[in-house]
């Protein structure tokens, strides 16, 4: 069975890491200098090379031929750590082992010398997903493992741990990896694998996956097996669901111009031709920023064509700053999570876009034309004119006043103590 490009080509040294060099070279200079910690904490954005790292470190510690804190790759710890098969490297799911009889387990089992390593590692991946018994549980073995036992604990969501499991880890935060260093990987990637795919196809790619070497590597494998050893970009927008920038173009120019009818058959076209709209719906948001950043001077930033970058400047000089602000901050509030298919939030997002920049035009304007002009003065004299005289009552004569009450009067009234009949 074919192994996932992600997985085939994933580092096996320090050197290797794409992206991620203020890490590597920390890591590198503990290892030769023997001044590695007893827990690690590992946090960033999925597909940056945490996990990687952990088991690159455990090879290191291990070693038996270290070369200037890289593992050498051909001892036997090394080959067993490639090959998945020394039991004194431990990775855990913390997603699927998160209570606390599962870290009750892992206690009793540090205690135990590793069998063929030096030092026994564990991996726990997704740390975060842990209990809080769990926590409690792991805090005291974190603090002061066993010598021969180092912690490598790796999270998404960092903010999720507790404030005493994070103090008592170094922690390393790992960043998104850079479009550069990523298409450079692409590229010795599609090299070695005799796939011949387009510069502008890679880059896409790198686009797409948003900083994430593991999704750049899963969409190139996926591009290998529809479109075989050459594509270019073309197929690789058809692989994943984009409409052409055209569209989105088109819905951001009518937004900037509110052009609401223009922008509703944008959104139409896209969602008619089967696009993915959450897809559609990033790709409005990334040329409304290109227009915003060129605004600012920042225009060297944009990492697209020259197609695009014309329409940005275009965009640029027509519309107002505070204008390209509004608009994009209300199509990137957009939520297609619940419905893929419709357009609703979309629409809700141009009307709005249209409708708050500047004067907002009446609907009834644009489906039935404009209303015929009221003549000034006479709105003038309307506002001006005296109100009407208000008719008061005439004032009650006094006899009538006191007919009207002996007519209300009762026929008796009650005392304290009886009926008193009328005079």
């Amino acid at each position: 069975m074919a192994q996932a490009l992600y997985r085939k080509w994933r580092a096996q040294t320090f050197a290797e890491l794409a992206g991620q060099e203020p890490i590597t070279r920390t890591l590198k200079n503990a290892v030769a200098a023997n001044r590695t910690a007893h827990a690690y904490l590992f946090c960033g954005p999925r597909g940056t090379g945490k996990t990687s790292t952990g088991r690159i470190l455990a090879k290191a510690i291990n070693c038996l031929h270290p070369q200037a804190g890289e593992p050498c790759n051909q001892c036997r710890v090394c080959l067993a750590i490639n090959e998945g098969r020394l039991i004194d490297l431990i990775e855990i799911d913390a997603a699927s082992n998160r209570g606390i009889d599962e870290i009750r387990d892992l206690r009793e089992k540090v205690r135990f010398a590793p069998t063929e390593a030096r030092r026994k590692v564990y991996i726990i991946d997704e740390v975060h997903m842990l209990t809080e018994p769990a926590f409690n549980a792991l805090l005291k073995t974190l603090e002061e493992p066993p010598e021969h036992v180092v912690f490598i604990l790796a999270t998404t969501e960092v903010h999720k741990l507790p404030a005493t499991i994070v103090s008592r880890c170094q922690r390393f935060d790992f960043r998104r990896i850079r479009p550069e260093a990523a298409l450079a990987k692409l590229r010795q990637i599609a090299a070695a694998e005799g796939v011949h795919a387009d510069e502008a196809a890679l880059a896409l790619i790198v686009r797409v996956s948003a900083g994430s070497l593991r999704d750049a590597e899963n969409l190139l494998d996926q591009a290998i097996s529809r479109y075989g050893a050459t594509f270019g970009a073309s197929e690789v927008a058809d692989l994943l669901g984009l409409s052409s920038d055209t569209r989105a173009r088109a819905v951001v120019e009518a937004a900037l111009q509110r052009d609401l009818v223009a922008g509703l058959r944008a959104i139409g076209d896209a969602a008619g031709s089967g696009a993915d709209l959450r897809q559609f719906s990033r790709e409005i948001v990334e040329v409304l920023r290109r227009v915003m950043l060129t605004q600012a001077g920042a225009g060297d930033l944009i990492d697209s064509g020259e197609e695009e970058r014309e329409f940005a400047q275009r965009m640029a000089a027509v519309a107002d700053p505070e204008q390209v602000v509004r608009v994009l901050r209300r199509f990137s509030e957009v939520d297609l999570r619940g419905e893929t298919a419709a357009t609703l939030p979309l629409e809700l997002a141009l009307f709005d876009a249209v409708h708050t920049s500047g004067t907002p035009p009446s609907v009834s304007d644009q489906l039935q034309g404009t209303w015929p002009p009221v003549p000034i003065a006479a709105i003038e004299s309307s506002a001006t004119a005296p109100a009407p005289p208000r008719h008061r009552a005439a004032p009650m004569r006094e006899r009538d006043r006191r007919r009207r009450v002996q007519e209300r009067k009762p026929v008796g009234h009650y005392s304290s103590r009886r009926l008193v009949a009328p005079e």
